[in-house]
């Protein structure tokens, strides 16, 4: 006997014994939370998760029964088609701008783990979201430098949050593995995404709890129908007649007569009765028939209510003309599908950086039934505009456009003559119309705006209007004498056309540019990459053998970074891009080269596929060939290693010079801000590499309309990259250089103890900056910021200030244990 489905899901016990009553009992984690002064709020966890049977849920809810299902993979299915974006703005189609090379956009629209796609992932996921009361788990892999670089859904029903006893929210999750090992995973590591219970927040809501009773019956009255038809041997009727004194065999003939089976539904059966009785029964249709058929539309109806879809989004719209499928389909999206998707993206809000102002988004942008809206908005305005109500500009700016700024574009016209009225002053002399006394400009030609009662339109028009008012009719010659004078007389008083628009246009001079547009110029300026300089000597002795970087050594009076170390270490880096780059060169030679990259372009040749021949004019996409986010990656990879070692190695010496005996403590202490150290160093190794190799891209995107041949591309793509790589190792040098070293020097510092003390020392020669200048000398404790040019500095080539202070700067701060004399 097939087990009961039962109205709330959950697991219940196997005797047939009756269930106790629910009692309510506080749980024994009392963890608090103070929002406000004298404000606390208690969380408590009741566990009302954890009796959901998801397995049960799935098995007789999801896979058989069809308004679950079908319910679970409309909402998934259009959640998982659309795009996931990143970007500034309230809803998607409205963006100022996205983000498309951030980690999340890449996995959840691209590969998010070996097993599947992004989008089956996001399938998933909104499937347990709708289908468990637990929600979804979601385990993120995240790089050395913190970014995302894998996304897993985990089982909800093996994933128990674990509150924190001290106060906090989570402490930490507990996932069962298929073996029965318990993993312990931090709240970091795991995003969990469900539509929040309104009183417990350590469980979700899922729409099968309210319709648990409809998903039952529904599973009962098709179970029954299906028994019934198997075992019932009911004949569509029965003719009854007298079989008094019939014998055992005749009977056991009778009886015959009612095989089950669907078989011999339908059939008439004659059986005997009493004594010259005959009688017919009809049993084709009884109320059970009636009944099953009430209440599988019922629970239908109570399921899809639950799930607020329709059975339009099924493809079912018999009975529906199109306006009113067409509006199912449209509360579908609005009512349902949007806030599902407005959960959804929201679940990967802590792998974006809010603070910004970047926001998660589903793209809706493509769904048309979304615009209706909008559509018809846009009618009611293009009807207002008909009817003279607004003008053509404030239509343009309710649609989204642009305005076009001129007279005629913000006057009102109204119907049926069209007749303009002027929005401001200025504009009655292009429109042809005179203003008051007093208002706008003088009219062309000295002429003075018309009194009541006075044509209007200029001396042309006073002159055909007198020749009209003398009511006779006029000859031919008479006419064309008339309309030359008028002619005349508008020639010479200037009053023309040209004249009026030439006025018009001179009243709305565009300003010129001002303090913003120096601004922009000026942080422009300021941001030019150096020349190739001491950086470039520096990295064509890279090329040799880098060993270990020495110890720093302690100078009279205090302790720096040893210029030395930091030469070896920046030609050590600068080889490890450039060499990159060089390899890197020959990757995207050989990618130009590929068939598969110039199909469909003007390179594509005519031998590269027997079976596909086709040229193009598509351009080559230069990004895709250059591929800047992995290439970045990979030399922040090759960086690791060996800006790891110095930092390592500067941390230490500067501990040992300033700490004395209590050097093994203030290594330990200092172990954690090396590391803040590293991750600096090696995120702005990866963004310069980034925007060099972007531009690169740019570049190689102009070349290709200049070149001919794929070879000839191909040979301007190595001779740019051979001309740029070295100066942009140089710079990625200096930059993760200074930082990492001065940086490490810092912090282990500040580990050695409070009453140390550091000095900014320059170069003093005549290529020190002037910001720079204005602290030479200065003394500060350790930590404690240098104001320079108006920005804090904790170090030279502190990572927080603007490139244009840090860029080739060669500062060093020297530290001493003790206040110097005379200070």
């Amino acid at each position: 006997m097939a087990r009961r489905f039962a109205p709330n899901l959950r697991r219940r016990p196997a005797q047939a014994t009756p269930l106790p009553v629910e009692t309510k009992a506080a749980s024994a984690w009392n963890g608090s939370w103070s929002s406000l002064p004298g404000v606390t709020s208690v969380y408590g966890t009741e566990g009302r998760a954890d009796g959901w049977d998801l397995e049960r849920v799935v098995t007789e809810g999801y896979e058989q029964g069809i308004w679950v299902f079908k319910s679970v993979e409309t909402i998934a299915n259009h959640q998982a088609r659309l795009p996931f974006v990143i970007g500034r703005g309230e809803k998607p189609g409205e963006l100022s701008e996205t983000l498309p090379d951030h980690p999340l956009y890449r996995l959840l629209n691209g590969q998010a783990n070996p097993m599947e796609t992004g989008r089956v992932l996001r399938k998933r996921l909104s499937a347990q979201v709708l289908l468990s009361k637990r929600g979804a788990f979601i385990e993120v892999t995240r790089s050395r430098l913190g970014t995302p670089t894998r996304l897993d859904l985990l089982p909800p029903d093996r994933v128990r949050p674990v509150p924190d006893p001290d106060g906090d929210y989570i402490s930490h999750f507990e996932l069962t593995t298929r073996t029965g090992r318990l993993r312990e995973l931090g709240p970091e590591r795991v995003w969990w995404v469900r539509d929040p219970h309104p009183t417990d927040p350590f469980s979700g809501v899922t729409p099968l709890e309210a319709a648990g009773i409809s998903v039952d019956l529904d599973h009962l009255a098709r179970l029954y129908n299906v028994t019934f038809l198997k075992r019932d041997g009911r004949p569509g009727g029965i003719v009854s007649v007298d079989m008094k004194g019939a014998t055992e065999r005749q009977l056991d003939r009778v009886e015959a007569r009612f095989a089950p089976g669907v078989d011999h539904a339908g059939q008439i059966a004659v059986i005997g009765t009493g004594p010259g009785g005959a009688q017919f029964i009809d049993t084709s249709a009884k109320p059970r028939d009636m009944a099953y058929r009430d209440l599988n539309q019922t629970s239908k109806e109570e399921i899809l209510a639950a799930f607020g879809v329709s059975e339009a989004m099924f493809g079912n719209s018999a009975g529906r003309t199109y306006a009113n499928a067409e509006q199912d389909e449209y509360n579908f999206w609005c009512i349902t599908e949007v806030p599902h998707l407005d959960l959804i993206s929201s679940g990967f809000l802590p792998g974006i950086d809010v603070e910004e102002g970047w926001k998660p988004f589903i793209d809706t942008s493509s769904v048309e039934v979304l615009e209706l809206p909008r559509r018809e908005r846009l009618r009611v305005l293009r009807e207002e505009w008909s009817a003279g109500l607004i003008s053509a500009d404030e239509y343009r700016e309710a649609a989204g456009r642009d305005p076009i700024g001129n007279a005629q574009t913000r006057a009102l016209w109204f119907s049926p003559q069209k007749a303009p009225v002027p929005a401001r002053p200025e504009d009655a002399a292009v429109l042809g119309l005179g203003g008051g006394p007093g208002e706008g400009p003088p009219l062309p030609g000295g002429g003075q705006p018309p009194g009541e009662g006075q044509p209007v339109g200029g001396p042309a028009a006073a002159a055909v209007e007198a020749a009209r008012s003398t009511g006779a009719p006029l000859a031919g010659g008479q006419a064309a004498d008339a309309v030359a004078a008028a002619r005349t007389q508008e020639a010479d008083t200037g009053a023309t056309a040209a004249a009026a628009v030439a006025s018009a246009r001179a009243v709305q001079q565009d300003s010129a540019p001002g303090p913003a547009a120096d601004a922009v110029s000026s942080a422009r300026a300021a941001y030019e990459l150096p020349q190739p300089g001491a950086a470039a000597a520096a990295v064509a002795g890279a090329r040799q053998e880098v060993k270990a970087l020495p110890h720093s050594a302690r100078e009279e009076g205090g302790w720096q970074v040893f210029e030395p170390d930091a030469e070896r270490l920046e030609a050590a880096v600068a080889g490890a891009v450039d060499l990159t780059l060089a390899r890197h060169a020959e990757v995207v030679a050989a990618r130009l080269r590929s068939p598969k990259i110039r199909k469909g372009t003007r390179f594509w040749q005519p031998g590269d596929f027997t079976s596909d021949t086709r040229a193009g004019g598509a351009p080559i996409d230069m990004h895709r060939v250059v591929a800047s986010d992995r290439w970045a990656q990979e030399i922040v990879e090759t960086l690791t290693p060996l800006v790891h070692d110095a930092v390592a190695e500067v941390s230490s010496a500067a501990v040992r010079a300033l700490a004395g005996p209590a050097a093994p403590a203030a290594v330990r202490a200092a172990a954690v801000g090396r590391h803040t150290v590293l991750l600096d160093a090696l995120a702005i190794a990866e963004v310069a590499v980034r925007r060099f190799l972007q531009a690169f891209a740019d570049e190689l995107d102009g070349i290709q309309g200049r070149a001919e041949t794929v070879d000839a591309l191909v040979a301007a793509a190595r001779e740019l990259s051979a001309a740029r790589s070295r100066r942009a190792a140089a710079a990625v040098a200096q930059a993760v250089v200074s930082t990492a070293l001065n940086g490490a020097a810092e912090v282990s510092a500040a580990a050695a103890g409070p009453g140390v003390l550091r000095t900014w020392v320059t170069r003093r020669d005549d290529k020190v900056r002037p910001e720079h200048q204005a602290v030479d000398g200065t003394v500060l404790p350790v930590l404690t910021a240098y104001d320079v040019g108006g920005f804090p500095m904790r170090y030279p080539g502190d990572p927080i200030a603007p490139p244009s202070l840090t860029h080739n700067c060669r500062c060093r701060l020297l530290y001493s244990s003790a206040s110097p004399e005379g200070d």
